[in-house]
């Protein structure tokens, strides 16, 4: 792993670390105690602030009101002050008036979940989700999930969990509600096109696999990579090398409901089917940034273009698998069928904060080879073909009947 974890990572292993999951985990908060007191009210809780009304590179900002609240609730609230829970409510609302649903605060719990989710285990309904036209919105269902067995698909807006409303529901809240011990159930009421429907998922242990392939039609190797951790590109190398073995020189490479991953996962994906070149290029909007591109890695299994290739994307296919679509079709080394992406273009870079929580930070965005705009514009499909949830329900998946007849 040569890169960054979408752009998340230079090396997994330091404290610094990008991510670009998909649309997933989308936690936000403030910003407050570390900002100087005087020590002497903290001391007792581990917390030693030394500077009083500390003010930062803004003149203007007063933070002396923020200790103020703090005073006024030590002396004055008739009950028992939490104070990790203060100063972890005060991050929330930090990183919550940013107004960036990327930007966000993990708590040591958080964390860890992360970790797991990043590692391939899942202990809930198995659904990346996410906030879309400020609604709790699935953004990929996991394959074999209790959520995808369920029916529950890309897009689906989740109005209850538990009949608790969701409307202004904070995206980490909601994803703790929805998480639980195996074998036991969640109400989750989902709304598709207007109307409402009650569904009751036991949770389940799930440990994903990130690639899974097989070959159709005697001729065509197909690959599914469903997100981007530590071992995609191993993986996906030992699949092509089959594929190499047995001659299979059309492939396709299923990236639907795909939400992401690690960005030095997506660049050497891509590098596995473009020789050369730009694959994706970092951009920041402040004054003297310098862009930065990430190439090709110049030993692609399946690099010729004597095999043929063709994507299959979604609005469930986010950050890394954008990334990976958005290379093919600028280097035009396949043809992208199915419909638009979902539009997650942003840098995230994480910190290591004390006691095990982390703050996740937008600090750039993500373009394509010829420019585009990921979080912008999405990646548009060479040929648009729709999937319905009746397509889904009757077993059929004219998307990849496209693919198929696009490869004789």
């Amino acid at each position: 792993m040569a890169n960054k974890f979408i752009k998340e990572s230079i090396n997994k292993k330091d404290k610094s670390k990008r991510i670009i999951l998909g649309a997933l985990f989308v936690f936000i908060f403030i910003f407050g105690w570390i900002l100087g007191r005087q020590d002497a009210k903290f001391s007792g809780y581990g917390y030693t602030p030394d500077l009083s009304g500390r003010g930062s590179s803004n003149s203007s900002v007063d933070f002396s009101v923020f200790w103020r609240a703090w005073d006024l609730l030590e002396k004055n609230y008739d009950g028992k002050l939490d104070y990790q829970k203060m100063v972890y409510g005060a991050i929330d609302g930090m990183t919550r008036a940013i107004g960036d649903p990327y930007t966000a605060f993990m708590t040591p719990e958080e964390s860890k979940q992360l970790s797991n989710d990043l590692s391939g285990v899942i202990s809930g309904i198995g659904a990346e989700i996410g906030i879309r036209d400020n609604k709790l919105t699935v953004i990929a269902p996991i394959d074999e999930s209790p959520a995808k067995k369920a029916g529950i698909v890309a897009g689906d807006h989740i109005s209850k969990i538990n009949n608790e409303i969701t409307a202004g529901m904070d995206i980490n809240l909601a994803v703790s509600k929805i998480r639980g011990d195996e074998g036991s159930i969640v109400k989750l009421t989902i709304e598709k096109n207007g109307i409402e429907k009650l569904y009751e998922i036991t949770r389940a242990k799930i440990t994903v696999k990130s690639v899974k392939s097989e070959i159709k039609n005697k001729d065509v190797g197909y690959i599914s990579i469903n997100r981007f951790d530590e071992n995609t590109t191993n993986d996906l190398k030992i699949v092509l090398n089959d594929f190499v073995s047995k001659d299979i020189d059309k492939i396709i490479i299923d990236l639907r409901d795909n939400p992401g991953g690690y960005l030095d996962e997506s660049v050497t994906v891509a590098s596995e089917f473009i020789k050369d070149g730009v694959i994706v290029t970092e951009k920041k909007d402040t004054l003297f940034a310098k862009n930065n591109a990430y190439k090709a890695t110049g030993n692609g299994i399946a690099v010729s273009n004597d095999i043929k290739i063709v994507v299959l994307v979604n609005n469930g296919s986010a950050s890394a698998s954008e990334i990976v679509a958005g290379a093919i079709k600028d280097h035009k080394r396949g043809t992208l069928i199915g419909e638009k992406t979902f539009g997650k273009g942003s840098v995230q870079e994480i910190e290591n904060l004390s006691n095990g929580s982390k703050m996740r930070i937008t600090v750039a965005h993500w373009y394509t080879p010829n420019g585009k705009n990921i979080g912008k514009e999405g990646i548009l499909p060479d040929i648009e073909v729709k999937m319905t949830e009746d397509d889904y329900n009757l077993g059929k998946d004219p998307q990849l009947d496209k693919a198929l007849e696009t490869l004789k």
